[in-house]
């Protein structure tokens, strides 16, 4: 019995890197009766060319299948496609609240000014990386969070992911699309789920671009948990007036008064209460 981590998954056969080398692995049936499908990230024990079982994960995302997960950087164009700031937020909520480290990679900067946006999550507590493509490493900080860690890439199409990736390590030679004039985003070239070993330690992945009708196929978070997700809201908990405040405009509201003496970002409470509101209509069935 060997173990090792998945780093490929396409046609049903799964690649798997281990001490003794890579080998290429089917999955046991039983995994299907079991409800269990394996994922590119999960360790996994295996003889035979099988896999006989599928390490406990502490995380995972289904579109695509990735598991184990330490970062997900969202690469933010400033322009063509401009930042959708809810959709944005909607997913560094959902990888809080899978504890997966939001990380935050800011392209196209020659085009329009990036530093009220970047400022806005700087004050959240979230890492904001520039990419100046003009500088002589525009990757160099990047480098340095993903090294030993499983990070994936994810944004908008056509806001760089590929071109980043390649900027990163030019080994990967990734394909990149071009922008859609017509529907204002990219065609995406990402066909199967893998992960690339990095030269200095680590994996990343690249993932499809998201949109705002996939958001709940990464993970649905009820309302009463929805404030955790929200990380410069957590030095007022417990300050507001009424215990089970939804933090959305009830008088006493310690969120609210701190959205308007400046303390929180505006944009950032409005994406909470709109999420909020999606997440009171969720029924009890699609959380399981």
């Amino acid at each position: 019995m060997a173990e090792g981590i998945i780093t490929k998954s396409i046609g049903g056969l799964y690649v798997i890197e281990s001490p003794d080398g890579i080998f290429q692995c089917k999955a046991r049936g039983i995994f299907r009766n079991r409800g269990i499908s394996p994922s590119v990230g999960d360790r996994a024990e295996f003889s035979d060319g099988v896999i006989t079982e599928v390490l406990p994960r502490k995380n995972s995302i289904t579109r695509p299948p990735l598991a184990n997960l330490d970062q997900l950087i969202f690469v933010i164009s400033m322009s063509e496609p401009a930042p959708n700031m809810l959709i944005l937020d909607k997913f560094i909520a959902v990888a809080e609240y899978q504890n997966i480290e939001p990380v935050i990679a800011v392209t196209k900067i020659d085009i329009e000014d990036y530093r009220e946006f970047s400022e806005i999550y700087r004050r959240a507590g979230i890492r904001v990386c520039v990419i100046d493509y003009n500088s002589d490493d525009p990757a160099s900080e990047i480098r340095q969070i993903l090294k030993g860690k499983i990070s994936a890439f994810t944004g908008n199409s056509g806001a760089g992911k590929s071109t980043l990736l390649n900027e990163v390590c030019s080994d990967f030679d990734i394909p990149t699309g071009e922008i859609s004039k017509k529907l204002g985003r990219g065609r995406h070239t990402t066909r199967h789920a893998e992960l690339y070993r990095l030269p200095w330690g680590g994996y990343i992945a690249d993932t499809p671009g998201f949109s705002t009708f996939e958001t709940n196929r990464y993970g649905i978070i009820r309302k009463e948990e929805l404030s955790e997700c929200f990380r410069e809201f957590r030095q007022f908990e417990g300050m507001c007036k009424f215990r089970d405040c939804s933090h959305t405009g009830e008088k006493g509201c310690a969120i609210a008064q701190a959205v308007e003496s400046g303390e929180i970002p505006k944009s950032r409470h409005e994406s909470y209460c709109t999420m909020y509101e999606e997440a009171k209509q969720i029924k009890e069935w699609e959380l399981k």
